[in-house]
């Protein structure tokens, strides 16, 4: 088998092999639930949440909306994203499958009074059709069996017209070669890290987060400081991020396992087919970020 059949095999899991009820993988959503639990993000500098919010919201158009709007956040996890959303706008639903989780994203945004709280998957939440003046979720359904899906009922939630921010897991489209047999490598390492009990995963990946994050993030940032070109260093997006957020994600990274991940064609095209226009997707990292309107 070559590499490249190798990679595409690995790099997205068949949906109709993987069906679950709801459409989502019920061990997933507690993971995430410890995950949260673990990494509360609580401990995060108020202008290092607001750099990481500016990667994936900067193509937002945040003048669309305002403090007569309503809208939501799909697979809301901890609130820490909600916690930057919620003072622009009159009510912010936030929503996830994990009720570990939900718990602490109402701890995290306990001075909130105007966040709305539900315990369910994107394809069963109880959100009316057509009543959202924007939505966004981010980094959740690359991690269901059925991403169309649930993204087609979350455009159905919402108003015509209305800005929908997405991210899926890119598929190194625009990477070379070297780069994505790299990834390869730690998706092996995923799929084995992935079955271990939580604990086990949570000290593996603190292990990854300590040997492999740091030590090439460090070295992204030294190079970056003499002049020399780091976009194809992997990691290299958190040379300038704390560790705790290194630590965060290489848990997320390696403890789950049902990963899928896209093409920026692909993307588009289930924006498409979800009904929605006018894609703008952001050029810089993470890849990819989309937002769009429905239609």
């Amino acid at each position: 088998m070559s590499a490249t059949k190798l990679y595409r095999q690995n790099s997205i899991v068949n949906d109709s092999k993987s069906q679950h009820k709801n459409n989502i993988d019920h061990q997933v959503v507690e993971d995430f639930g410890k995950e949260w639990k673990a990494f509360n993000q609580q401990s995060i500098a108020e202008q290092d949440l607001q750099s990481a919010f500016n990667q994936y919201f900067h193509i937002f158009p945040f003048e669309q909306i305002g403090l007569n709007s309503i809208g939501f956040d799909m697979g809301c996890g901890s609130g820490r994203w909600a916690k930057l959303v919620a003072n622009k706008v009159k009510l912010l639903n936030c929503i996830d499958p994990s009720a570990v989780a939900l718990e602490q994203a109402k701890s995290n945004l306990s001075s909130f009074s105007n966040c709305h709280f539900e315990c369910a998957a994107a394809l069963d939440t109880q959100l009316p059709e057509k009543s959202q003046d924007f939505g966004y979720c981010l980094g959740v359904l690359h991690h269901t069996s059925d991403t169309l899906a649930g993204l087609k009922n979350c455009a159905s939630k919402l108003k015509p017209g209305a800005p929908f921010l997405l991210y899926l897991y890119y598929r190194f489209d625009n990477r070379p070669l070297w780069f994505q047999g790299i990834w390869m490598l730690s998706d092996f390492a995923r799929q084995v890290i992935s079955r271990l009990p939580f604990a086990l995963k949570l000290f593996a990946s603190q292990i990854i987060a300590a040997l492999v994050y740091w030590p090439l993030a460090r070295l992204a940032r030294l190079l970056e400081q003499i002049g020399i070109p780091v976009k194809n260093i992997p990691l290299s997006d958190y040379r300038h991020k704390k560790f705790y957020f290194m630590r965060t994600d290489a848990l997320d990274r390696f403890g789950t396992k049902l990963e899928k991940r896209y093409t920026k064609k692909e993307i588009s095209q289930m924006m498409i087919e979800a009904g929605f226009e006018h894609l703008i997707f952001s050029p810089s990292e993470p890849f990819w970020v989309v937002v769009g309107h429905k239609c």
